[in-house]
């Protein structure tokens, strides 16, 4: 897959998506590499089988080989296409201005003269394009709606969404990356029964005191309830990675127990999940993770 077009157009956001649904991707590949990029894949074992590649003008003098380096490809079995990313010449101004980047064909600072030479300079590769897709009206969601419909994985088990749960100790600090919190501290705490108390929240009789508790119950269905109702929206808004906190006092025994009974559930949904107990071991050991 060839992604180029109008500068400012989509094209990195374009390549983004590619790579989410599992292409091998590469940005700004000079054209007169391409053929020697195909032996590479031809020559992989099949390890490289799908290809998205960021070509645009940012390539120079080397650009105008673009067309007659696809024939090459082509040549060679492989099949190349062409998707072209266009968006109106007043969108791409005031995308310009917004982001403060000068445009690569702007000589003489005026963005608009640049878009223009540009788009001449463009007509014979958009119309050899096999696909084009004009973003002046669509949202960085709707681009990767418009992608992930047009070219499928074709892998069908290829899962929507990869989620990271954390669990954590408060006392330790908020995991800065996460998405969505959720504080368990209102259930009974396990380490004011002595028993329990130097036991990791992985062992079983920490496990069986946590989720047996009615409050815990009780959560575990409502949370079920708006995971079921919460994700596939995140899916449907684009998004392809989500990190959830589950947080407890230290990080040990509520958390550790409602983190792991969270993955096994999403995993049940089809979503690929993996756990992280930051805080389970706070004595230098390596942190624990499924």
């Amino acid at each position: 897959m060839i992604v180029t077009g109008l500068s400012g157009a989509g094209k990195s956001t374009a390549l983004r998506v590619f790579e989410d649904l599992g292409f091998f991707c590469v940005d700004n590949l000079p054209p007169a590499l391409l053929p020697k990029f195909a032996d590479l894949c031809l020559h992989s074992g099949g390890r490289i089988r799908r290809v998205a590649l960021g070509i645009d003008i940012r390539g120079g003098e080397f650009f105008d080989e673009l067309l007659s380096a696809v024939e090459d490809v082509r040549r060679r079995g492989l099949a190349a296409s062409i998707l072209f990313l266009d968006a109106a010449d007043e969108v791409l101004v005031r995308r310009f201005k917004e982001t403060r980047r000068k445009h690569p064909l702007a000589q003489t600072g005026s963005v608009l003269a640049g878009i223009r030479a540009e788009r001449r300079r463009l007509e014979a590769v958009k119309g050899r394009a096999q696909r084009i897709i004009d973003t002046t009206r669509l949202s960085v969601q709707d681009l990767r709606g418009e992608i992930a419909g047009a070219y499928p994985t074709g892998r069908g088990a290829a899962p929507p969404l990869t989620v990271s749960i954390v669990t954590f100790g408060y006392k330790y600090g908020i995991p800065i990356d996460a998405d969505l919190l959720f504080d368990v501290r209102f259930l009974p705490n396990p380490h004011y029964h002595e028993a329990l108390r130097p036991l990791p929240g992985t062992h079983p009789r920490v496990r069986r005191f946590v989720l047996g508790q009615p409050e815990t119950r009780e959560f575990v269905g409502r949370l079920r309830e708006f995971a079921a109702y919460l994700l596939p929206r995140f899916v449907q808004e684009g998004k392809t990675h989500l990190t959830i906190g589950v947080g407890c006092t230290g990080g040990r025994h509520r958390s550790v127990v409602l983190g792991d009974l969270l993955g096994r559930q999403l995993r049940r949904l089809g979503y690929r999940v993996r756990v992280r107990h930051r805080d389970l071991r706070r004595n230098g050991e390596a942190e624990a993770a499924s």
